[in-house]
């Protein structure tokens, strides 16, 4: 046995190809891999890798079994190793600066609802990444297709996330939140008493997506003036790309279009009243949504509204996509100061309940 820890190594690799945006298939076998091969004992495990009897254990293949093999000897995996040399660009200098600003994520999922990890894993993997929180936003009920949480399911949620963070590392703690619906009268899907329960609201719409451009203004004007929500999420709804790898929530592929056209909405007066109510305007960094586009990131930012700068997060590789986002919002001139995630928990949690 050697000090590389092979279970490690197939998590980094199934990160980056998260992060690289890569076929679900193949996030899907290196976590797999991990999962099944964390249980065994580490003599068994170096035992297996010896006399090739790795691929006998339910998930684990060819590809999975070499890697383990070259880290046991001590040796980076060649498949980690390919990935490490093709990871990306670098930012330019103003998105650095402003990705480095951020302290935490305002608007991940997990598989209480439509992620594909559990909790306690997206966590790890923010804590990583440099973050100091991590705001857990699954889903409101009527999102069915995306296993919405009902209220009983939210108060179990938070007892879960309570318990989670007493096992993570200091400094480090898990936001309690949500993503709710905004219905079509523009109310939040949720029980008024568990919305004042949680630290960070992000409000999105989901349906009714074409509505007519007053109903929709009324409808997200209406959101807007709810004390309860602090964050607007992908304003436009639109899609510019299939969706991404990771993501393996029910329906995943059979209700998710390739490409959607944004909602139409007068930008100007929900910007207006963003900035009068302090709701702050998610930059949302998913590559397929890339939303709000940025004609409407300057319009808000000429209104004077805040922003968060926010990954969605449906994987844990999807958290490292805030550079996405922080190089739109760069292009587009938002100044760190004017970013609600910049900001220590403390300050954002009474942010969010002022």
């Amino acid at each position: 046995m050697t000090d590389r820890d092979p279970i490690a190594d197939l998590r980094r690799i199934a990160f980056l190809l998260e992060r690289a945006n890569e076929a679900t298939y193949r996030v899907r076998a290196f976590r797999s891999a991990a999962a099944a091969l964390a249980a065994l004992p580490a003599a068994e495990l170096a035992e297996r890798a010896r006399s090739g009897r790795l691929t006998e254990m339910a998930g684990v293949g060819d590809v999975t079994a070499r890697c383990v093999a070259e880290s046991l000897a001590g040796e980076e995996p060649v498949y980690l190793r390919r990935l490490v040399a093709t990871e990306g660009t670098d930012l330019d200098a103003a998105a650095t600066a402003l990705r480095e600003a951020l302290r935490g994520d305002c608007h991940t999922h997990s598989d209480w609802s439509d992620g594909g990890s559990p909790i306690e894993e997206m966590a790890l993997a923010a804590v990583e990444l440099g973050h100091e929180y991590v705001v857990l936003t699954d889903h409101s009920p009527r999102l069915k297709v995306a296993r919405g949480l009902t209220a009983d399911r939210l108060r179990r949620q938070l007892d879960h996330v309570a318990a989670v963070n007493e096992a993570l590392p200091e400094g480090f703690r898990i936001l309690t939140g949500i993503e709710v619906d905004i219905l079509a009268d523009g109310s939040l899907d949720q029980e008024e008493e568990l919305l004042a329960r949680l630290d960070v609201v992000v409000g999105s719409v989901h349906s009714g997506l074409n509505d007519e451009r007053a109903r929709m203004t009324r409808r997200m004007l209406a959101a807007i003036a709810n004390p309860h929500l602090d964050i607007l999420g992908h304003c436009t709804g639109r899609m510019v790309s299939s969706r991404p790898a990771g993501v393996r929530g029910p329906g995943d592929r059979a209700h998710r279009p390739r490409t959607r056209a944004e909602s139409d909405f007068d930008a100007d007066a929900v910007f207006a009243a963003c900035a009068e109510h302090d709701v702050a305007v998610e930059i949302n960094s998913r590559p397929e949504r890339q939303d709000p586009p940025k004609r409407l990131i300057r319009r808000a930012l000429e209104a004077g509204c805040r922003f968060a700068i926010d990954t969605d997060a449906h994987a844990p590789g999807q958290l490292d996509w805030q550079r996405f986002g922080c190089e739109r919002a760069a292009l587009c001139g938002v100044p760190a100061d004017r970013v609600v995630n910049t900001w220590p928990a403390e300050r954002l949690v009474a942010w969010a309940r002022g």
